[in-house]
């Protein structure tokens, strides 16, 4: 469960058997059953999960008073005190909840909460700066690069701001932030991934690839809040997997519910390559016009 493998288990004891055994004697012992919910991996996945445990248990309950009213009727319907006090429900039932949202959290739902304004304020910085750097005339394609490289490090200042700063509100407004140095380096790293991705989209093929980030936002986010396992094949294996905000959500998800400090997993290494992917492709877009020219000139001499 810590690894977020599992929502929920039904753990019976070795000596449940022994126990139910006992109840037919005169020092009866209680056998129990425990349940235990992994609330941290999704708020309403894990209640649906408590729900289906605790008619388990309850079934698993019903089943022993039925075989120990059985059991004493062929003894000719003879009971101890002990006894008695059991027949309601002999089978004691203990609830554990690890890894709880607890009451600062928006019921489970913070780390879903951070998604969209680290999205919209990424791609609204990958466009001022986009109309700022790219749309300039340069003289010499060294100009260029130097200007995507600026742009990068600005995108990256950028990203530290916004991840401190979003924290700072969260923090402010009520939320409960385990470590505040670590989730705020984790945002400032989703930020910057975003941004280098968008950056490298509008290198290629300029604003026109604004509405593929709205429309990844408009669709994705309501995937966001639901456990995997609750969607169908389709989403979870064609839209789910592969959008980016999921990897914020997984890391932000550690960080609140799991652990606090900021360290190298999945989400973090996959936000790391889609920068690192979305860098090189800004850097490489400075030789654009110069790649295409080569290319008509190659085609023209073909042609001759």
């Amino acid at each position: 469960m810590d690894k977020q493998h599992y929502y929920g288990a039904l753990i019976i004891p070795k000596d449940f058997s022994k126990k139910v055994a006992s109840l037919q004697t005169p020092r009866p012992s209680a056998p129990k059953v425990k349940i235990v919910v992994n609330q941290g991996m999704n708020a309403a996945a894990s209640a649906i999960v408590q729900q289906i445990l605790n008619q388990a248990a309850d079934h698993i309950n019903a089943n022993v008073r039925q075989q120990l009213l059985q059991a004493m009727a062929k003894k000719g319907g003879m009971v101890t005190v002990e006894q008695a006090a059991l027949l309601a429900s002999p089978v004691e039932k203990e609830t554990a909840v690890i890894h709880a949202v607890g009451t600062h959290s928006a019921n489970g739902n913070a780390p879903v909460s951070f998604v969209q304004p680290i999205w919209m304020a990424s791609l609204a910085a990958a466009a001022l700066l986009h109309l700022a750097m790219d749309r300039r005339a340069f003289a010499h394609r060294r100009e260029k690069l130097v200007a995507q490289v600026m742009k990068t490090v600005v995108g990256l200042l950028l990203a530290l701001i916004a991840g401190f700063e979003l924290i700072g509100m969260a923090d402010a407004i009520g939320f409960h932030i385990p470590s505040f140095i670590d989730m705020a380096l984790f945002v400032s790293l989703a930020f910057f991934s975003f941004f280098a991705i968008e950056s490298a989209v509008f290198g290629w093929i300029g604003l026109k690839g604004i509405p593929i980030f709205i429309l990844l936002l408009f669709f994705g986010a309501p995937l966001l809040s639901m456990a995997p396992e609750l969607m169908t094949s389709f989403y979870r294996d064609w839209v789910y997997s592969w959008l980016p905000q999921r990897f914020m959500v997984e890391g932000l998800r550690e960080l609140f519910f799991f652990d606090p400090t900021f360290q190298w997993n999945e989400p973090v290494s996959v936000l790391c390559w889609l920068a690192l992917v979305g860098v090189v492709l800004v850097i490489v877009s400075a030789f654009k016009k110069r790649m295409v020219q080569e290319s008509e000139e190659s085609g023209k001499l073909v042609t001759s």
